[in-house]
């Protein structure tokens, strides 16, 4: 049975593990109101990482372990990004949930627009928060050194977190990152048809801003905030800020 992570003591909570089609995520699903926020993690983490932003959210929240990721199990072949979406919406289509605001995390976020633009019929609103992968900077060596930029004067709470989750990942974790890298979002982003949001942090050299405005101007309905002294961890620790930027935007849908 998967633990318990982000729901508060106290509070009941559906937790539990769905599989298809050879894959299995993890979901974590408390809290009560209309459009459930649903939280899909970067590369290398999982739901635990959201620890310090579901306490600033409200309503309804469903936190979910990809496959290979967190306490969800390794699957038998590595998900694109499009399977990954694919087994996202079919989750949610089997909770009778049609109207999810979806926010992506890094890789996530991938994964988010492709739910958005591949399953239209699950979601009401999309949230990118530090969008990979840029199209200038598609190989795992200048993503890599980009996330080592990133990295040097992070949070320690965000190392912590990261480190854990990156172990947990298991040795599978190259396919996953070229599975990431090969992802082409920009091809999904003209099909998205729902109101949207892009976060970045301010230091966050993975988001940059040329492409988060790339992004803005190909997604019909989406606008920007970028969250200052932030890099690519804006959501993990010290997440008040950003938190604040989010519920305005699911508040006014």
């Amino acid at each position: 049975m998967p633990e318990r992570l982000l729901a508060p003591e106290g509070m009941p909570v559906d937790l539990g593990e769905f599989e298809h089609g050879g894959a299995t995520l993890v979901y974590e699903d408390f809290g009560t109101g209309p459009r459930p926020i649903v939280l899909l993690h970067g590369i290398g983490m999982g739901r635990s990482v959201y620890i310090d932003l579901i306490q600033r959210l409200s309503g309804r929240i469903i936190g979910l372990d990809l496959p290979g990721f967190g306490e969800a199990p390794e699957p038998v072949r590595t998900l694109t990004m499009e399977r990954h979406a694919d087994l996202v919406a079919t989750f949610l289509r089997s909770r009778g949930i049609a109207d999810a605001v979806v926010l992506g995390h890094s890789m996530g976020s991938q994964i988010a627009a492709e739910v958005a633009a591949r399953h239209p019929e699950v979601l009401s609103a999309l949230i990118l928060a530090g969008p990979t992968v840029d199209s200038t900077a598609r190989s795992i060596r200048m993503q890599a050194g980009y996330l080592l930029r990133d990295l040097v004067g992070e949070r320690p709470v965000v190392l912590w977190r990261g480190a854990r989750e990156y172990l947990r990942g298991g040795p599978n974790l190259i396919r996953k990152m070229r599975a990431t890298i090969v992802h082409e979002p920009e091809r999904a982003y003209p099909r998205v048809h729902v109101p949207t949001l892009v976060v970045r942090g301010q230091r966050d050299p993975l988001a940059s801003m040329t492409w988060c405005r790339t992004i803005v101007d190909t997604v019909p309905d989406a606008r920007f905030a970028e969250i200052p002294d932030h890099g690519h961890g804006t959501l993990i620790s010290d997440s008040g800020a950003a938190a604040e930027k989010i519920s305005d935007f699911v508040d006014g849908l």
